[in-house]
């Protein structure tokens, strides 16, 4: 008999790698793996068998999927949507009973600037020219400064912008990528598939998770030294995992590195409405460089942005941007190449797009009704991180940073020796242990942190704060019996 024609050892090693991915920091795909599989295993048996285990739901702490929690949609935007898909609503009188005026004239807008008003044909690959106006003036109203059309190419949430730009920056194993630890996993496994080095800089902890200048240059120059052709930084503002908001001062001091050193600033900026706290507010790379004075020929520079996150939460339509400048007409044109493999984004994700970056306006119809959701998500958010940060902090051997922005907590466990050494007798790390054990008790899933990359010798937990806010204090309830429970059992 003939061998199977498609096993583990024959195929593409950059694919197999990601399981292997930089043991020194112990990264893999943890946001879906070992853990949510599990849980997924759980939430099929409480299906079968009610009853059969020390809870009654799975909750996914794990992901940013505000909508599988219970989050709503937006109103405006769902109706816009479904006038595009739908075009004959907008020839029946009925209709302007039931959606908002401005709904109604901005999917009039819309199909207008879409040949045939055919929201199931290909479009551009680099999307939709009038939604990329839209977007670009959604830019430069939140920047103050221009935007053009013509660097936004629409992609299907950020993701895939990341994967291409990483495909371009990544000759060989000897190019190298700029990425925070700890870090979005995407980053590490993107970097792996296309074979590059990934050249990791750590956020400081103790600092709230700070950026340091110095410990980029050091780890710059020792890449270098290595022969390692460092291409690129990634920012991620705000943090994921960690939660941060970056000072404007920071950001100025990154933006001037990347100019000095000749690189390409990769800025992840999904999170830019998830911020909670006053003394902060986003700022994007591209408004701090023009405000320094840098224009076009200055840096090159690639904005990500999503319609996952924010207030808005539709992961699933798959809609999101990369805004590109800096670049010259030769390497643009490369970038379009690549771009058009894909043929284009999904039509529904572009229009979702033009829509988070020009939402109702004071005056619109809708303006009333959707501030006042977009403010309930955001308001409902910022006591959801706040009342689980004060309750991390109150346990025994955990610490946590404030939430400053994003949808996370990445808090610290200080766990006894022997949690650790059962841990490794089981094989796993420890943050992955508990995350485990907590899983099985409580139905709680969050990611352990070695799934992100941390310090060497720390551990921790992410966990979202997308959970309905009702839904909290059980949660809170829930962790604290385990944990009291966990560091009883296995106290040194």
């Amino acid at each position: 008999m003939a061998a199977p024609s498609v096993a583990v050892d024959n195929l593409n090693p950059k694919v197999v790698i990601l399981r292997l991915l930089m043991p020194v920091l112990n990264c893999e795909y943890a946001v879906r793996g070992e853990i949510v599989i599990h849980a997924q295993r759980l939430q099929q048996q409480l299906q079968t068998q009610p009853g059969s285990l020390p809870f009654d739901e799975i909750l996914y702490c794990n992901i940013g999927n505000p909508q599988s929690l219970g989050q709503k949609p937006v109103t405006f935007f769902r109706e816009v949507i479904a006038l595009c898909d739908h075009p004959c609503l907008l020839e029946k009188e009925e209709t302007k009973s039931l959606f908002s005026a401005d709904a109604i004239s901005r999917a009039t807008t819309i199909l207008a600037s879409i040949p045939g008003r055919a929201t199931g044909a290909y479009s551009h690959s680099q999307g939709i020219k009038g939604l990329r106006d839209a977007i670009a003036a959604g830019i430069a109203s939140r920047d103050g400064y221009p935007a053009n059309a013509d660097d936004i190419f629409l992609t299907d949430g950020a993701s895939p912008g990341v994967h291409m730009m990483m495909q371009l920056l990544i000759r060989n194993e000897k190019d190298g990528i700029l990425c925070p630890i700890p870090q979005y996993p995407l980053y590490s496994a993107s970097i792996a598939l296309h074979g590059g080095a990934l050249v990791p800089y750590y956020l400081n902890e103790s600092t709230g998770w700070g950026l340091e200048i110095s410990d980029l240059k050091k780890q710059l120059e020792d890449s270098r030294l290595k022969g390692i052709d460092v291409r690129a930084l990634v920012v991620i503002n705000p943090g994921n995992p960690t939660g941060q908001v970056l000072a404007e001062e920071n950001q100025r001091d990154i933006v001037k590195f990347c100019k000095n050193e000749g690189l390409v600033l990769l800025a992840d900026e999904v999170y830019q409405e998830n911020i909670y706290v006053d003394n902060k507010k986003f700022n994007s790379f591209k408004k701090i460089a023009r405000s320094m004075g840098y224009n076009e020929d200055d840096l090159p520079l690639v904005s990500f942005q999503s319609v996952s996150k924010g207030y808005y939460g539709e992961c699933g339509k798959r809609g999101g941007y990369m805004e590109i400048t800096g670049f010259s007409a030769p390497v643009r044109e490369q970038i379009y190449k690549v771009a058009s493999v894909n043929l284009c984004s999904n039509i529904t994700g572009q229009i979702l797009a033009s829509l988070v970056m020009n939402p109702p306006k004071a005056g619109d119809a809708s303006y009333a009704s959707y501030k006042a959701e977009k403010d309930g998500i955001l308001q409902s958010l910022a006591r959801r991180a706040k009342a689980l940060e004060n309750a991390f902090n109150s346990l025994e051997g955990i610490t946590c940073n404030k939430t400053e922005g994003a949808m996370y907590l990445f808090p610290q466990l200080s766990l006894p020796q022997k949690a650790i050494d059962a841990a490794k007798a089981a094989n796993k790390a420890p943050d992955a242990f508990y995350a485990l054990r907590l899983l099985e008790a409580t139905g709680i899933v969050v990611v352990p942190g070695s799934g992100f990359g941390q310090v060497p010798g720390t551990w921790h937990i992410r966990c979202t704060i997308l959970p309905q806010e009702e839904k909290i204090p059980a949660i809170i309830s829930r962790f604290k019996a385990f944990h009291e429970g966990f560091m009883a059992a296995y106290r040194d």
